[in-house]
């Protein structure tokens, strides 16, 4: 099959992904007011119970892990990340919030549900070139066959940043964020080539800032209302304006990139919430 009949064919829009570790974001409030007319043996018996259950996480391995921050700005005060390997686990882990003491003292400002997410734009064009040339018309039974034994591929290759443990850095940024799909530009109308093109430079910008920041990618279409969720975790918080900064003169931020609220934190260590909370 000719490159020229290759083009013709209508190949699927959509990128090829990997997906990982399930993972929600909860922003929280302390109720201070509440909690300081409670008498010290109360308190400590509260945080004993929470930092119990708690630290079970902090140090868990195969994507199940629960990281604590305490938030800068009024957005909230305790931000809780929590990795697992599902959504039924990561109902367990919100329900095992839910049954701590500290809880009663704990208001939710927002939340943020989504899953680790591993764009394939590179193999998806050579995949769905490949195919094509042998003759599998696509979405067909043999086409979908062929797409699954190259995700299984590329999941056992990814597995480590699939499946990553919380970084232990002493920052983090979250925000989420959309492609834009207004009026006079649209991020699914252009061509996949075009969007592997910018993505590809978008990536090589945070490479460069590799040994200084870690950067987690999540997948929310359909599970909350923006698009992909963004962690970074790092020792220096400059990086973090550094590096988005950069990215946004980038054609495909400078363009087609949305941005939601950001969220600062601190990492509060194991069994760091009783001087945390200390009145």
């Amino acid at each position: 099959m000719t490159p020229e009949t290759v083009a013709s064919v209508a190949l699927p829009a959509v990128p090829l992904t990997v997906e990982g570790a399930s993972v929600l974001h909860q922003m929280m409030r302390f109720r201070w007011p509440a909690w300081r007319t409670l008498s010290a043996a109360s308190r400590t018996e509260i945080l004993e119970e929470a930092n119990h259950t708690l630290a079970s996480t902090a140090t868990a391995s195969e994507g199940r892990q629960t990281g604590i921050y305490s938030m800068l700005g009024h957005k909230g005060d305790l931000l809780f990340v929590h990795f697992r390997r599902s959504f039924e686990e990561l109902n367990q882990a919100q329900l095992e919030m839910s049954r701590l003491r500290l809880s009663d003292y704990l208001e939710p400002t927002t939340s943020y549900v989504s899953i680790i997410e591993l764009g394939l734009y590179e193999s998806t064009s050579k995949t769905y070139t490949s195919l094509v040339a042998k003759g599998i018309e696509p979405n067909s039974d043999d086409w979908k066959r062929e797409i699954e034994q190259v995700l299984d591929r590329q999941r056992q290759a990814m597995a480590p940043r699939l499946w990553p443990e919380i970084p232990t850095a002493k920052y983090i940024c979250f925000y989420p964020m959309d492609r834009r799909r207004g009026e006079t530009v649209n991020w699914y109308t252009e061509p996949m080539a075009d969007r592997q093109r910018m993505m590809h430079e978008h990536g090589m910008v945070g490479r460069r800032y590799a040994g200084d920041v870690r950067q987690i990618i999540t997948g929310s279409i359909g599970f909350d209302d923006w698009e992909w969720g963004v962690d970074l975790f790092s020792d220096n918080p400059l990086v973090f304006k550094k590096l988005i900064y950069e990215m946004r003169f980038d054609q495909v931020s400078a363009v087609y990139a949305l941005f939601g609220t950001f969220y600062v934190g601190v990492r509060v260590e194991t069994g760091g919430l009783t001087s945390l909370l200390s009145c």
